[in-house]
């Protein structure tokens, strides 16, 4: 019974960011900032329903713009987010080559780092920081990788400097997956040798797979250093993560 369930979502999906493509290629350059914003958000929400997941959200988006920090799970991560708060984010240069979704993650005004260089990241650095005092919300994930959802791992501070730079405020964004019988999601978790397509499947076939956004408070960061802002970051998002799913587990 889950396959054709599974299958329908798949189906809708992919339609889903054929659409996107299409408005990508033939309206996207006539938008201006205002409308693409607004189809942006409306997309995200649309993909986070064809996939079958629910979307919840605790907290309030900080109203200017900011530094969005988040925890990262999965590539439905930055979906979920632009479902409340159109972001653009900063991702390996790879992901500009995925099939289909290389295209509308270009579109979305995503910040390329090549990791493989050293000196890249200061190049992203001063593009975040333009970005910032241009009025965008830029989203990273300063773990650097996905894990599997129920803890955070360390930090990397670096990119966060762009936030002391600009100068803009901070807010942590917590995110985690439960579905049915799991208090954490083990469908979710983009981890491992699991692929994109495998990944795919794994969150289509999921049974009530419910995706946590938490917005918690924003922060000054004027004069502040990367690295004691890493930590306090690191410490609330952590204390968040874990009790949301306390309170998961006991529901």
């Amino acid at each position: 019974m889950r396959t054709p369930i599974a299958a329908w979502r798949l189906v809708r999906s992919v339609l889903h960011i054929l659409w996107g493509l299409v408005q990508v290629l033939t309206i996207w350059d006539r938008l201006d900032a205002r409308a693409r914003r607004e189809r942006h958000l409306d997309w995200s929400q649309k993909m986070v329903r064809a996939l079958g997941v629910k979307l919840e959200v605790r907290g309030t988006p900080h109203p200017s713009a900011k530094l969005v920090v988040g925890n990262h799970v999965s590539w439905l991560d930055i979906i979920a987010i632009n479902a409340v708060m159109p972001s653009r984010f900063v991702s390996k240069a790879e992901v500009a080559h995925w099939p289909l979704v290389g295209r509308l993650v270009t579109a979305a005004g995503t910040l390329y780092l090549v990791r493989e260089r050293r000196r890249d990241a200061m190049r992203v650095l001063g593009l975040m920081a333009q970005a910032l005092r241009d009025g965008d919300t830029v989203a990273v994930f300063p773990e650097g990788t996905t894990g599997p959802g129920g803890h955070i791992m360390p930090f990397h501070a670096n990119l966060l400097q762009a936030a002391i730079d600009a100068p803009a405020p901070v807010q942590p964004v917590v995110i985690a997956y439960r579905e049915r019988g799991h208090a954490v999601s083990p469908s979710a978790a983009y981890v491992g040798d699991t692929d994109l397509l495998q990944s795919l499947w794994m969150i289509v076939t999921a049974r009530q797979l419910v995706v946590h956004v938490e917005f918690l408070d924003a922060r000054t960061v004027v004069h502040a250093d990367r690295r004691m802002l890493s930590e306090h970051l690191h410490q609330d998002m952590s204390a968040a993560l874990q009790r949301t799913i306390c309170e998961k587990s006991q529901t």
